[in-house]
């Protein structure tokens, strides 16, 4: 459970990081997990419906990039995705009627582990509202040097900063960044960070001898509900289900507006979106 301080941190400054919130045992069986699920699989042959692979290798290669959905496909961490003490922390912050939104795996393999920029996550999924969050799960240690997590506090009330150029979105942000106040957040495996769907955040490309893995859940109240955006939107609403309370029969509306991202064609992941955008630039 949060500590009223703890919840007066998430709201004010659009997360809040909870030491310890895995224990060492279940640390373990997630990356055992992990490592059943990724065996075998190179560049050249794995399954593309499920994981995701470092593009700059080999292609005997068996660098994991992503892992989609895992809370979905794999039991271990669909049973963590339900558990009491997860869920009574987010219905601290949303009340209880919540739904569980989708899940990743992003491994950052030592010396390559890919970049990701600043981008607000509710700009993929717009929602009638905002109660939307983002947690984090270090399973590794995770510091500067192996790519941790930064942020920019306080933003998160704020408009969406703008994520498109020339009519399309391109899964970050295009307008100048003001990261002079970001905040990197370090942690040990174990550590979990809850951040609002709406703060502002990227790491960088791990350049150290060490693996970062992190573990990525959202969850919505349930009187959220998504802002149809074409197939995009059906993959991701895909994987949504009540993980508590009941479904709501209407839905709640906090903004007068808010951008509709445009995409230019299917992608498979943030990673896919930012790097086209990279190449087109």
């Amino acid at each position: 459970m949060f500590t009223p301080a703890q919840i007066e941190h998430y709201n004010r400054e659009g997360y809040v990081v909870y030491p310890d919130f895995i224990s060492g045992d279940d640390l373990a069986r997630l990356k055992a997990e992990i490592d059943r699920v990724s065996e075998g699989s190179t560049k050249e042959n794995h399954d593309a419906a499920r994981m995701e692979m470092e593009p700059n290798q080999a292609p005997d290669g068996t660098l994991v990039r992503r892992i989609y959905e895992p809370c979905t496909f794999y039991q271990p961490f669909r049973d963590f995705s339900e558990s009491t003490a997860l869920l009574d922390c987010v219905e601290q912050l949303f009340g209880p009627n919540l739904l569980f939104h989708y899940s990743k795996i992003n491994m950052k393999p030592q010396n390559i582990g890919s970049v990701v920029e600043w981008h607000q996550d509710l700009s993929y999924y717009p929602l009638t509202n905002r109660d939307s969050v983002s947690i984090l799960f270090y399973l590794d240690d995770t510091s500067e040097e192996n790519g941790c997590l930064k942020v920019i506090p306080r933003r998160h009330t704020e408009a969406l900063m703008s994520h498109s150029t020339e009519g399309f979105f391109r899964g970050k942000v295009t307008e100048e960044v003001d990261d002079s106040e970001a905040v990197l957040l370090e942690g040990t495996g174990g550590t979990a960070i809850f951040m609002s769907a709406m703060t502002p955040h990227a790491s960088a490309i791990n350049s150290s001898d060490r693996p970062r893995k992190t573990l990525i859940l959202s969850y919505r109240a349930a009187d959220a509900f998504p802002i149809h955006c074409g197939v995009m939107s059906d993959k991701v609403e895909a994987h949504s289900r009540l993980v508590r309370g009941k479904r709501a029969s209407q839905a709640r509306f906090t903004m007068t507006d808010f951008p509709i991202p445009r995409y230019e064609d299917e992608v498979a992941s943030l990673y896919d979106l930012q790097e086209r955008s990279r190449k087109s630039a």
